[in-house]
């Protein structure tokens, strides 16, 4: 009777464990296109770089809002043990579990109710091999992957029970989303060139869309898009002409060439995709930002001054076949590295009466643009800070106009903005419920241009075409005055309907922006510290001091309770901190020291990894 009785209450714990699995499994729920598609609707993961395909970075959840953010605290957080450099990812939730990037390319995942790791993988990229202060390897004396501005990495892809990732290396890499083992890989770019890869990939209709860096380095930029299953590349589009005497890959090619003169080709010509994609399904049609002309002088890529297309534009393309729809380039003849590769916020907005199809960013070279994403035509432009390089925009064409003073040559000048940028990577969004655009733009700073009288193009090192050196003044004249900068940068809410500034807050500390339904906006402070402010108002409700360097934070909601997260640090300190209302975790000391041992093995499980630590 006894041996009976066990059996039963065995069946019945069988039975129920079976049945919780089974909870489990229906309660999964499988990243695939039409999740991809609908993933503005609901706020509980966070499915792409921007939320959604719109790349609005925007949140419907509301748990969290203006009148209780007080009570955020810490729920848990995530030391990642990362190498030297800065993180820039935007994290993604999916299923319970949280993916992100660290510099050196290095993808981790950890459960996102409690930071408890699950797995890490680690390309091998040998950063030792890169001394403090290098930017590239520190021979010189090869090709091979180089790096412009340090080793970021702006986060994955996730779809069909894969992670994608896009390494320094220029490799794509599928990983198995619950192993962290690697389920095929394909070179974007020939081993031996000075490619990289910092952007996050993009999923669209079963293919993985992503860019490359490379410009600093005169290189010829494209895009390219791989099946997800196999990992095959479908199509690439290149985003400036080749050499004119072989055959064009297509017709915009053509078109693009006779906008360039002289041997451009032989230099590469810049326009690297390295950043902004975005995507209407509506539509159908991809969008995708480009960099500079390489070199950065014009007189350096042709004799003859062009506009120089595709560099500093934002391009339509097919995404089934790369075909070639539309552009608008912000930038024309681009001489100052006005890179157009921030992220593109797709909306429908009511102007003037009219509802209107729009696609909105802030590029480097200082304004906010509105244009048609249908068509791309140009709708309007507002500047966001100081402006020197042109007069204004047309106001039909949105061509600007030049000022003849902001060229250059081996005497130099000032301009503002500078190379920094008037806005880079750093996320913006846009909140339906206020209307608003929230643009973080870098520091209001000018930079002193000075063509390189001794340029000479050489392989694996930089080929900016300047100098770095501040002009002598000419005999009586007075001294040449140095590059100069505000304290900080501002956020700024743009009104896109009407193209009017609502609210400007000063900002220090980078990193980018989300909003919520919540009339909140999650940035960086004034102080450096990570904020919450109210949507409509730009008014400081909650601020915490966090060790700096914000990357781009996010929100999710998990078993009824909704979370905010965000990686920040810098120099190998870089750690993952998670909010949720009531979390009573004390906020932790800052890393005293960055981690020094080089790259582990490819995939740690779980032990391997530092343990997270959070709160009830």
């Amino acid at each position: 009777m006894r041996t009976r009785q066990v059996r039963k209450w065995w069946l019945l714990g069988a039975w129920a464990a079976l049945s919780a699995g089974a909870a489990m499994a229906q309660q999964a729920r499988p990243v695939d296109d039409r999740a991809l598609r609908n993933a503005a609707q609901s706020g509980d993961e966070w499915l792409t770089t921007g939320h959604d395909y719109a790349e609005t970075h925007y949140s419907p959840l509301q748990q969290i809002d203006a009148g209780n953010v007080k009570r955020l605290g810490l729920a848990w957080y995530y030391d990642t043990d990362s190498y030297p450099g800065q993180p820039e990812a935007t994290p993604i939730i999916s299923n319970g579990t949280l993916y992100g990037t660290l510099p050196w390319s290095v993808v981790f995942a950890v459960d996102a109710r409690t930071g408890q790791p699950k797995w890490r993988w680690d390309p091998q990229l040998g950063h030792q091999n890169f001394p403090p202060g290098s930017l590239g390897k520190p021979d010189r004396v090869r090709t091979g992957p180089s790096l412009c501005c340090g080793p970021g990495n702006r986060g994955v892809a996730v779809y069909h029970g894969k992670v994608y990732v896009g390494t320094l290396d220029s490799r794509l890499v599928a990983l198995d989303a619950e192993t962290g083992q690697v389920v095929w890989e394909v070179a974007t770019a020939d081993k031996n060139s000075d490619y990289s890869i910092t952007g996050a990939p993009r999923i669209v209709k079963g293919k993985v869309i992503i860019g490359n860096g490379g410009g600093e380095f005169a290189l010829r930029g494209y895009v390219t898009a791989y099946d997800a299953e196999t990992g095959k590349q479908i199509w690439r589009f290149y985003t400036v002409p080749g050499d004119p005497s072989k055959p064009f890959e297509n017709k915009a090619m053509k078109m693009a060439a006779k906008t360039w003169s002289g041997d451009w080709y032989k230099l590469g010509g810049g326009g690297n995709a390295w950043h902004g994609i975005s995507y209407d399904p509506q539509l159908d049609l991809l969008y995708i930002g480009t960099g500079q002309g390489a070199p950065w002088p014009g007189q350096l890529r042709g004799p003859k001054a062009g506009d120089n297309l595709f560099t500093c534009a934002i391009i339509a393309l097919k995404p089934d076949t790369g075909q070639y729809v539309w552009h608008f380039q912000t930038t024309p003849g681009d001489v100052w590295d006005y890179d157009s590769i921030a992220d593109m916020v797709l909306a429908d907005i009511k102007i003037n009466g009219k509802v209107r199809q729009v696609l909105m960013q802030a590029p480097k070279n200082g304004y906010f643009y509105v244009i048609d994403r249908k068509t791309g035509k140009f709708i309007s432009g507002a500047p966001l800070q100081k402006i020197t390089w042109n007069k204004g925009l047309d106001p039909k064409t949105g061509r600007p106009i030049i000022n003849p003073e902001a060229y250059y040559d081996t005497k130099g000048t000032t301009v503002f903005p500078g190379a920094g940028g008037g806005h880079v990577w750093p996320a913006m969004s846009y909140n339906p419920n206020t209307g608003l655009v929230y643009v973080p733009p870098g520091a209001a700073s000018s930079f002193v241009y000075v063509q390189d009288a001794q340029f000479k193009y050489q392989v694996g090192e930089y080929n900016f075409g300047i100098t770095f050196r501040r002009p002598t003044a000419a005999a009586g004249q007075p001294p040449t005055p140095p590059p100069t900068s505000a304290a900080g940068g501002y956020l700024v809410a743009m009104d896109p309907a009407t193209e009017k500034e609502r609210w400007r807050v000063a900002q220090m500390g980078g990193g980018g922006t989300m909003t919520t339904a919540g009339n909140l906006v999650f940035a960086s402070s004034r102080d450096g510290d990570f904020a919450a402010l109210s949507a409509d108002k730009g008014e400081n409700l909650w601020q915490v001091k966090l060790v700096q360097g914000f990357a781009n934070p996010v929100t999710y909601m998990l078993d009824g309770k909704q979370y905010v997260s965000v990686l920040a640090g810098r120099a190998g300190k870089a750690r993952l901190y998670t909010f949720t209302l009531d979390g009573n975790l004390p906020i932790p000391p800052v890393p005293t020291a960055a981690p020094t041992a080089g790259p582990g093995p490819a995939v740690a499980p779980a032990p391997d990894v530092q343990p997270p630590h959070q709160s009830n």
